[in-house]
């Protein structure tokens, strides 16, 4: 058996990241630690719930800074501006909602789609993410 254990997010900034993904959108800070030899942060983030044995243990997000120029280039745009990720929910609107009233930006409004409820959003940086509520448990 294998699973999805952590994505890499490039960040500009790890603070900033983290007021907007545990902020804005709610998420769990899973881990935040100094590596000295590398000078940097191991900052581990997951959805709300996502650890809880109900949420199925899904992947978690790891917010990587970016330490370079090379890398930096990449921030808000690491898939050439098409959707990077896709947050399942158990209730559409009630995320959509908050997300809405914390200020995050949808660049595609709801829809109905025949596997669920689905709209776009940008992350601070511009990174589009799906926000869906399937219509069955398997997407």
């Amino acid at each position: 058996m294998q699973r999805l254990g952590m994505v890499s997010l490039v960040v500009r900034d790890y603070d900033e990241a983290l007021a907007f993904y545990v902020g804005k959108l709610g998420f769990t800070l899973v881990e935040d630690s100094f590596v000295p030899e590398q000078n940097k942060r191991w900052v581990v983030i997951e959805p709300p719930g996502a650890g809880s044995p109900a949420g199925g243990q899904g992947a978690k997000l790891l917010l990587a800074r970016g330490a370079n120029e090379h890398q930096q280039s990449r921030i808000g745009d690491q898939t050439g501006g098409r959707v990077f990720l896709f947050l399942y929910t158990d209730d559409f609107w009630r995320d959509f909602n908050s997300y809405k009233a914390q200020g995050v930006e949808f660049v595609r409004e709801p829809s109905e789609m025949p596997y669920g409820t689905v709209a776009v959003f940008k992350d601070l940086y511009g990174t589009q993410w799906d926000l869906v509520q399937l219509r069955s448990a398997n997407p």
